[in-house]
């Protein structure tokens, strides 16, 4: 387990070493936001304005569910 903790611990150290954390963020939210238009669109029909608002959506539902996940974790600790 320690090595595999080592190993990443690496591979972020030289991430951040090679990008600034803005950059790194940014792919990220890119990232998310492609995957949950592919969930509302996956056939890529609908007009791309259409498309981002159902994605902010679906985003936005995402997180609801994981901050309900989140409470209900804390409150049975």
């Amino acid at each position: 387990m320690e090595g595999r903790r080592l190993a990443g611990s690496i591979g972020g150290h030289t991430t951040h070493s090679l990008y600034s954390s803005d950059e790194i963020a940014a792919r990220a939210r890119d990232g998310a936001l492609r995957r949950f238009e592919k969930q509302v669109d996956p056939e890529g029909l609908l007009e791309p304005q259409e498309r981002g608002r159902r994605a902010q959506h679906a985003r936005a539902a995402w997180m609801r569910k994981l901050a309900i996940q989140s409470a209900n974790a804390r409150r049975t600790r």
